[in-house]
């Protein structure tokens, strides 16, 4: 088996800077393409895409920052991602910052010391110190999931999302109703949401009491056991589907009936939620959807074309057993 671009050289009978310029994108005749390529192809040659990256003027990597791993839009974010970077002939890497600004800054940085091509940066919130990194390290950078005046942004459409499930909680009769949210730190999920949440409930006569839990089901649990001791709501509409789970099971410690006695929603549609029992009625996100536009995206500006400031991907509602009718 051939090793290196010198032995390609050799059996095609070309130059070495000829097989490097072709492995690297550059102009070669068609016959010295074949010729190449007829080599490349009987040897089964692999070429160091590390190696031919450096040599590169740009190289074939795209840095993916994101702030957790053990989460199911994540992962089916990146896998997005990297199906549609790998068709490219791009390759992913990735930081997890483990929810840490600091380390996402750092990442960034690190990135770019590695030369990669471009970013997409997966954050719960966007502080100076984001941006000011981005204006340095002058390499494309796509925000994915939170939206940015300076950055170009793909986002959820957390506001409409909120807007429809509110509206169809009033349609099934609730009118006394908990929201279990976030921090508003995090301006999609914890503000948009809600606020299209809010927006739907104008000039009803509901009763709705706001709460707020962290992204964990064991903190969602915690909230939920001290909610469900203040108030008795027919319906807790809950900012993740994680967070919804974590309702269910301090409803269930209660031995609160679901949907008898409670109903509950949650936003983002994972798989778990359609095999739980009841179903869980929630928002449908499409993350690896989204995934694949965002590298779609961030090759495009890699290449120096335009793209939209702001792209905003669909959602679906998804209707199943957790909402009783009032």
């Amino acid at each position: 088996m051939i090793k290196t671009i010198s032995d390609i050289a050799a059996i095609a009978g070309v130059a070495k800077s000829t097989v490097s310029r072709y492995l690297n994108g550059g102009s070669v005749s068609q016959a010295t393409r074949q010729r190449i390529e007829k080599v490349i192809k009987e040897h089964q040659y692999v070429p160091n895409t590390f190696a031919q990256s450096l040599k590169a003027r740009k190289t074939n990597f795209i840095g993916t920052v994101v702030p957790r791993l053990d989460s199911f839009a994540s992962s089916q974010t990146l896998m997005g991602i990297d199906e549609q970077l790998r068709e490219a002939n791009y390759q992913m890497l990735i930081s997890n910052t483990s929810q840490d600004m600091k380390r996402e800054i750092e990442a960034i940085y690190d990135f770019a010391r590695q030369k990669v091509s471009g970013i997409i940066l997966l954050a719960a919130q966007i502080h100076d110190d984001h941006l000011k990194a981005a204006e340095e390290i002058n390499i494309p950078i796509l925000l994915l999931g939170q939206e940015n005046d300076r950055l170009h942004s793909l986002i959820h459409d957390d506001y409409h999302a909120g807007y429809a499930m509110g509206k169809h909680i009033l349609e099934m009769g609730h009118r006394n109703i908990a929201y279990l949210g976030v921090t508003e730190k995090d301006i999609a999920v914890g503000v948009r949401r809600k606020e299209g949440f809010k927006k739907s409930l104008e000039g009803t006569a509901c009763s709705i009491s706001y709460y707020e839990t962290g992204f964990k089901m064991t903190d969602a649990m915690k909230t939920a056991s001290e909610l469900l001791d203040e108030i008795s709501p027919s319906i807790i509409v809950c900012a993740t589907d994680n967070i919804a789970l974590g309702v269910m099971k301090a409803a269930y410690l209660k031995e609160i009936a679901i949907p008898k006695q409670l109903s509950v929603t949650g936003f983002g549609g994972y798989d778990i939620t359609e095999i739980i029992h009841p179903t869980l009625t929630t928002i449908r996100f499409f993350y690896k959807e989204a995934g694949k536009l965002a590298a779609h995206q961030i090759i495009k500006l890699v290449q120096e074309e335009q793209i939209d400031p702001v792209t905003t991907m669909e959602f679906e509602l998804l209707m199943r057993e957790s909402v009783d009718k009032r």
